[in-house]
């Protein structure tokens, strides 16, 4: 004969639907466990204290209050094994005096309402007894015979659940706390340098961008969720660029002397105009030397020859469109420049939907990586727009190999100037390079 407990209130209280399917579901999980026995990865029991600790975390996925948790916690001290096995009905029949007690002398009133978030949670059940009364009644031999009070086994029945639910909780929190940490480096590195061009007079319009910079400096909320921290960031990642590069653009060219180089050594020669990143081209390639045969411009030497074009002559060679015509020309397809190089759509205002948007971004993070207003330009002579700004993408993507971008930028716009530079076969190195990364190869 099968046991049957009570499944409805006792007194005034109506059973919902919700309840008795709650109900009827925890009765059929607690079968299946007898039926199959504890060799899944489910097994329906669980230590109590870490399961509570999980619960605490997961606290938001279930809507529970803390002081919900804090009559949870009483609950389970009134059942003596540490373990919670929900293969069994595990019923405590506390009194209410007593569970005021352990909880820290809560009102009646209050432990009625966590109680009853504790059941809707499915977390707990009721059995009340016909009078409402909790206890317990024995056998001769002392065993429980039969108990009416609440029921904890639906607790051990959901610990793979609450403690799947902690672990996303817990990761949600580190990311809330890495995009905190760099909102925090962003608005101070940001608010540090506007005010350095305003005690410095730069021209620009430092105001404009003080008052879009207040907006974002205000306190972001404790209970702010991943996407307005991740939103947050995205504006203050391109407020920065922006000031980046407004700031840039206000040096002059005696301070922008040796910016392009700052990690490198200092090349001196008697030209007075030279500085670093006009370091002879042996120099430059000697030092770039990994990034130059790893994006393959070496490899431009042939693609040059078989376009016609003369190493030792200029735009003056025959077969060369005029230079308006270069600079509006489109290198590669722009589906192929964004795969190769994606990490540049990060940085776009209003996302990337053809090269004058390819060209606007390029622009604005140049300064990110150190390239000076003037390497930028005679880049764009001698390339063209499009060209220069793929370059500048290709850059970025590998922005941690390359000592120093303008300088290398230098480099190419010498090849470029001398007909000897395409940026097809860097492109496609770059490409392999991603694909070997991609399958675990050597890099």
């Amino acid at each position: 004969m099968t046991e049957r407990f009570a499944t409805t209130p006792f007194g005034g209280g109506r059973i919902s639907a919700s309840s008795f399917l709650r109900r009827e579901e925890i009765d059929r999980a607690r079968e299946q466990l007898r039926k199959e026995g504890k060799g899944g990865n489910d097994t329906g029991t669980a230590e109590k204290w870490q399961l509570l600790r999980a619960l605490t975390e997961a606290r938001t996925a279930f809507g529970l209050s803390d002081r919900t948790l804090c009559v949870l916690e009483a609950l389970l001290s009134f059942h003596p094994e540490r373990e919670l096995d929900g293969s069994q009905p595990i019923i405590v029949f506390p009194s209410n005096a007593e569970l005021s007690l352990r909880s820290r002398g809560m009102a009646d009133a209050t432990l009625r309402r966590h109680l009853a978030a504790l059941v809707e949670a499915g977390l707990i059940l009721r059995r009340d007894s016909p009078n409402g009364k909790r206890y317990v009644r024995r056998d001769a031999r002392g065993e429980v015979e039969t108990a009416f009070g609440f029921d904890l086994s639906p607790l051990a029945l959901a610990a793979s659940r609450i403690h799947a639910a902690a672990e996303e909780a817990r990761e949600h929190a580190r990311r809330c706390q890495a995009l905190r940490v760099e909102i925090s480096i962003h608005l101070r590195d940001t608010g540090k340098i506007i005010e350095a061009a305003l005690h410095e007079k730069r021209p620009g319009d430092w105001e404009a961008f003080s008052l879009r910079l207040m907006p974002l400096a205000r306190r972001v909320s404790r209970q702010a969720s991943l996407e307005q921290l991740q939103q947050r960031c995205d504006d203050l990642v391109r407020l920065r660029a922006e000031v980046e590069n407004a700031y840039l653009d206000a040096l002059s060219e005696q301070e922008m002397s040796g910016n392009d180089a700052d990690f490198e050594r200092q090349f001196q020669n008697s030209n007075t105009d030279s500085h670093s990143e006009y370091s002879s081209e042996k120099e430059l390639e000697r030092q770039a030397e990994p990034q130059l045969d790893e994006r393959g411009v070496q490899a431009s030497d042939d693609l040059s020859e078989k376009e016609g074009t003369d190493h030792r002559g200029s735009r003056q060679t025959a077969g060369l469109p005029p230079l308006d015509r270069i600079r509006r020309a489109e290198p590669v397809p722009l589906g192929y420049l964004m795969s190769v190089c994606p990490t540049l759509s990060t940085y776009a205002r209003d996302g990337i939907s053809g090269w004058p948007d390819v060209f606007r971004t390029a622009d604005l993070v140049r300064s990110m990586l150190g390239i000076s207003p003037d390497a930028w330009r005679k880049a764009r002579e001698a390339m063209g727009d499009f060209t220069a700004s793929a370059v500048i993408a290709a850059i970025l993507e590998r922005a941690e190999l390359i000592r120093s971008p303008g300088g290398y930028l230098r480099a190419l716009t010498q090849r470029a100037e001398q007909g000897r530079f395409s940026v097809l076969p860097m492109l496609a190195a770059l490409e392999s390079c991603r694909g070997k990364d991609a399958a675990g190869g050597p890099g």
